[in-house]
């Protein structure tokens, strides 16, 4: 233990990346998959399917009650959409896919954000530039940087846009428990936080609003919307860091 914070031996960091890889590959399923007119218990269900078929479980089902292997949501939802066989993708929807791997006991974490169909610019653009506030982030995940450098990082890229950075939630370790320390905000001071280190596993998660970065939780007690009802985009990777930067490992 490092402050607090779990340092993950060779064989750990081993699982994680077998954990990684079924990530990974879950979300290019389903990122073949989304389209007009498939709902999000059906997007749920090819998450749980394939995560179930490489001997692995989903994270996220039952976790503090959670009913889905994934967290679907859609437009002005950022976060934790349950899936419903109800609730219908159109054509022009922005959709957020969060899914979790357990393997052999580890956790791996990740977050994708997709466009069905034609989508204003705007919206499109506003998903590259989540996925590249990430980016901007990891380029300083080493032993080198302190974590502030990377939320800092992240939050100046996204906000030089005049994006709304979310305070509410934010990323965080990961490990053997799918929330570990330490806390990962997507915005604050660089040279602040603890000194990054070998071995640290992390889910780093930008959540981007076009408006105001205030959010509220819907009366399901679950999903997360943008107070504002203005888009928003989420994009999550699992990292390690290693002795030559970090490593991506739902990549």
């Amino acid at each position: 233990m490092f402050e607090g914070i779990s340092i993950k031996s060779k064989r750990e960091i081993e699982i994680m990346r077998e954990s990684g890889k079924i990530l990974r590959d879950a979300h290019l399923l389903i990122g073949e998959k989304i389209r007009e007119g498939i709902s999000t218990l059906e997007i749920d269900k090819i998450a749980y399917n394939f995560i179930t078929s490489n001997k692995a479980v989903p994270s996220f089902l039952g976790y503090n009650g959670f009913k889905g292997a994934a967290c679907v949501s859609i437009n002005e939802e950022l976060l934790h959409g349950i899936p419903r066989a109800d609730k219908i993708i159109g054509l022009g929807d922005i959709i957020k896919i969060d899914l979790g791997v357990c393997l052999k006991g580890f956790h791996t974490d990740a977050a994708r954000t997709y466009a069905v169909g034609a989508v204003a610019e705007e919206y499109t653009e506003l998903i590259e530039r989540t996925k590249q506030s990430f980016f901007e982030g990891v380029k300083l995940a080493d032993s080198n940087h302190r974590l502030g450098d990377v939320s800092h990082a992240i939050g100046e890229y996204a906000e030089s846009f005049g994006y709304g950075v979310v305070r509410a939630y934010i990323g965080h370790g990961v490990g053997a428990r799918l929330h570990e320390p330490p806390d990962i905000p997507n915005y604050g001071q660089a040279g602040r936080g603890i000194r990054l280190r070998e071995g640290m596993t992390l889910a780093i998660e930008p959540m981007v609003n076009i408006g105001s970065y205030e959010v509220e939780v819907l009366s399901d007690g679950w999903t997360v919307v943008t107070k504002d009802k203005k888009m928003c985009a989420h994009y999550e990777n699992t990292i390690v860091i290693t002795d030559n930067g970090a490593e991506i490992l739902t990549l």
